[in-house]
């Protein structure tokens, strides 16, 4: 009885997606070992459920591969302050982000003793990361030319070196290109994948209304931390000044995140008799809006509207109350982000 030959190993990104999925039961398909890569990042959580929707453990869990997650966050701030290959229609870096994605790839792979990486991108499918160009400049930038294999489209792209050593045949690889979806829904089936998620990652950046906030974030913040990115994820916003930012809850989940997320140096404010927002002010000049920030508040709270009201106050060391009118629109509209 001859012993069975050991299983060639390969990475997959899993981002959760349908497509990523795809790519990993084609490989396994096809014989080998995978193992998956999900990367999380300040902007795109996995179990944020925005288009991901579920928790990648029982993705992984479903296709039987072993996760590991890496998760990058100073180093992915730092990235946003000036992406190589600049952004998207929001705030997003694709090509960055996935260059960092599959470096943290390669890592792995190194670790494992894996002969290359595979990933769910479809040629065209995304405007700014999925086109010809943007692929290989992927690849350079990760350091892993020829060592990335897209099974739904390999079969357009030039042929990587697991095709030229004969690990792969590509009769056996996809030929997907564009936006429709179609061939991917058709391949859940086979694959018996059910309740395939719908088409769209989880990146907040992509979102064109979050990225307005985002790139005023990094305009007037030297180096943002992941607290200033959680209170962008929440809320009303307003730039009042150069160095002050004024946030307003939208409902009793978001108040209290922003009192989770208050640091030495913020102030709160809440409608002392009236059911409303928690509002945060965070910046140098704080202080200075004090009166404004507190008629906004009162005006989202269910004060009446011809009606004053009193504002609590509070910040680190002290606590204390504005009497104050609803702000009118056009006071404070021109200061919303």
């Amino acid at each position: 009885m001859t012993e069975e030959k050991e299983k060639k190993k390969v990475v997959a990104l899993l981002s959760g997606g349908l497509d990523s999925q795809l790519a990993v039961r084609m490989m396994q398909e096809q014989g080998f070992d995978v193992s998956a890569v999900a990367i999380k990042t300040p902007f795109c959580d996995f179990d944020c459920g925005r288009g991901c929707g579920f928790e990648i453990r029982e993705r992984a869990d479903d296709l039987n591969v072993n996760l590991k997650t890496v998760y990058l966050g100073d180093e992915y701030i730092e990235m946003l302050k000036n992406p190589k290959h600049g952004i998207g229609a929001g705030f997003n870096p694709c090509v960055d982000c996935r260059s960092m994605m599959f470096d943290a790839a390669k890592k792995h792979m190194e670790e494992i003793g894996a002969e290359f990486i595979i990933s769910g991108e479809v040629l065209g499918q995304r405007p700014m990361s999925q086109h010809a160009p943007s692929l290989r400049t992927i690849e350079k930038e990760s350091n892993l030319v020829g060592k990335i294999v897209r099974p739904l489209s390999a079969g357009l792209l030039p042929p990587t070196d697991p095709e030229k050593e004969g690990l792969i045949k590509r009769e056996n690889l996809g030929m997907i290109k564009g936006r429709t979806r179609r061939t991917q829904l058709e391949m859940a089936k086979q694959y018996g994948i059910e309740n395939p998620p719908n088409a769209g990652g989880g990146c907040l950046l992509t979102d064109p209304a979050f990225g307005i906030k985002a790139k005023d974030l990094f305009e007037h913040t030297k180096t943002p931390t992941i607290n200033d990115i959680d209170l962008l994820k929440i809320g009303r916003h307003f730039r009042l000044d150069e160095q002050t930012k004024f946030v307003v809850g939208r409902n009793k989940d978001e108040n209290e995140m922003i009192k989770a997320i208050a640091m030495p140096g913020d102030i709160l404010l809440e409608a002392k008799d009236h059911v409303g927002p928690i509002s945060i002010i965070r910046g140098k000049n704080a202080k200075e809006h004090l009166n404004f920030a507190s008629s906004v508040t009162l005006r989202y709270s269910d004060a009446p509207k011809n009606e004053s009201g009193i504002v609590l106050i509070k910040s680190e060391n002290n606590s204390e109350e504005i009497s104050t009118k609803r702000a009118l629109e056009e006071d404070y509209l021109k200061f919303r982000i």
